[in-house]
């Protein structure tokens, strides 16, 4: 009551105009929308979109995005309608899917579309399905005896390591001459006969501040060095003066199996693949001798080399600290480790054969103190017996039998597992070849150190040659070394 009286006497008080104003505001306008303005459709300022999404398999999703105005963007996966667009113009960008074995190219791969408000425009996508291959194409010119492609992470250049002690530079990575001056010459320090020359590189994780890389090769007395070398002021040319020997091994009574790999795993950490001295069946017994570093896969700290220390003991190596043992030993048994690789989904190392197989171990990345077998076992069979003890030893997740006249390979190239952009079907595969195979092959491991192998595939590549390595570049494509002096990038095939 005494609520309704204040109300009442307030309004006496105001201005007649101004008290019509607020009645007919009360009121609604004074009778509804009549002689008024009708309320506005909310789509009436928008428009829509339908998407259609066609001949895709049910349970294959596509792979469509749309962006507009406003920084607009969708990701489609089946066909959908969108609606409340802003009118302009959007783009329909439509990707490539894979199902098993299967590729599905969309068309039109962009299509552009303009919205018109109160309107509703279309777009269709139409999947067509092919098989998915793999094609070779040569980078650069000829090279003298590559052994090893690689680029740090991120760099556009692909740097070549020829046999005879010279690293040349592809600028753009994938054509033309490398560039008249290299990127390291130390030639008259290299042996090259028989398996030896200088057979990798790594560049360190921190190379973009530190100029660090590292080289393995064989010296004139036939040792296995790994060498650190820095930049210089020229952006091309290393520093053949700042040499610091990191290792070396002695290796003087055979000229094969020198291994050849050194590699940063992804503990910051350098792995270096020696081999076990040479001679058939390992005569020396090295590769099961822990008082030497032959025949095995080393792991130390470089993070603080100097000329002083030029490596220290990481404390989780197994043999730190035990008597009679090497410990920069990480892993044992290994007959000749040409190549190995390091991902995500563990360690991969490919080890040459005597007469018979070739292998693959794979092994989790924190799995120290592993071994291989060698020369107790050439792959999953006991080396020269009937019968062997096999207890402690890590046997292959991966192998293959020579076969009648080596019709499935000689010797084993290991590669890398593919992580690229360019190719998304292949990621996750471990692509490898074989030095008189000369195919390319690969096969998906699941389950770290205990690897189911699965997909295996061949790639029905042929021409290559004799296969000495595979390589990676600074965006994680990869390539294939020829014996006849050609580097290969690996690149989609034609769908078929």
């Amino acid at each position: 009551m005494l609520v309704d009286r204040a109300r009442k006497f307030l309004l006496s008080l105001l201005p007649l105009p101004l008290l019509l104003v607020l009645l007919l505001a009360a009121c609604g306008g004074g009778g509804g929308n009549s002689g008024g303005n009708p309320a506005p459709d909310p789509g009436a300022g928008t428009g829509s979109l339908q998407v259609s999404i066609n001949a895709l398999p049910a349970g294959v999703n596509g792979a469509v995005r749309v962006t507009g105005p406003n920084n607009f963007a969708q990701d489609l996966a089946a066909s959908r309608t969108l609606a409340s667009l802003v009118p302009g113009s959007y783009t329909v960008a439509a990707a490539n899917v894979t199902a098993g074995s299967a590729t599905y190219t969309a068309t039109p791969a962009t299509q552009t579309v303009a919205i018109a408000a109160g309107a509703t425009a279309s777009a269709t996508v139409a999947y067509s399905a092919g098989t998915f291959t793999l094609a070779l194409t040569q980078v650069g010119n000829t090279f003298d005896s590559p052994t090893f492609v690689t680029a740090p992470s991120g760099d556009a250049r692909l740097f070549v390591v020829e046999r005879d002690g010279i690293i040349r530079v592809l600028q753009n990575g994938t054509a033309g001459t490398p560039l008249t001056v290299p990127w390291l010459d130390i030639r008259t320090r290299v042996f090259t006969g028989g398996e030896g020359g200088m057979l990798s590189m790594a560049f360190d994780p921190d190379f973009g501040r530190n100029g660090y890389f590292y080289v393995y090769y064989t010296d004139l007395q036939q040792n296995i060095v790994v060498e650190r070398f820095g930049t210089s002021q020229l952006p091309n040319v290393a520093d053949a003066t700042s040499g610091l020997v990191i290792l070396r091994i002695p290796h003087s009574q055979y000229t094969n199996h020198f291994g050849g790999l050194v590699a940063f795993g992804p503990d910051g950490l350098l792995y270096v693949g020696t081999g076990d001295g040479g001679g058939a069946g390992d005569p020396l017994g090295n590769a099961q001798n822990l008082a030497v570093m032959l025949g095995k896969l080393l792991r130390v700290d470089v993070r603080t080399a100097n000329a002083g220390q030029p490596y220290t003991i990481p404390p989780g190596n197994p043999y730190l600290n035990q008597p009679g043992t090497r410990p920069e030993i990480w892993a044992s048994g290994l007959r000749n480790p040409w190549r190995f690789a390091f991902d995500t989904s563990g360690l991969y190392i490919a080890d040459v054969g005597q007469n018979e197989r070739e292998e693959v171990n794979i092994a989790a990345l924190a799995q120290a103190g592993a071994n291989y077998g060698w020369d107790i076992m050439e792959g999953t069979r006991c080396y020269g017996s009937a019968s062997c003890n096999r207890s402690g030893l890590v046997l292959p997740a991966f192998e293959y039998e020579h076969g009648a006249n080596n019709a499935n390979g000689c010797s084993i190239t290991g590669g890398y597992i593919y992580r690229g952009s360019a190719l998304p079907e292949l990621v996750g595969r471990y692509l490898y070849s074989d030095y008189c195979g000369g195919y390319l092959k690969s096969f998906l491991a699941t389950g770290g150190g205990a690897s189911t192998v699965s997909e295996a595939r061949d790639w029905n590549i042929t021409g290559v040659g004799q296969v000495v390595s595979f390589g990676r570049d600074g965006a994680g494509e990869l390539y294939i070394v020829s014996a006849n002096g050609r580097i290969y990038r690996i690149v989609r095939g034609p769908s078929a």
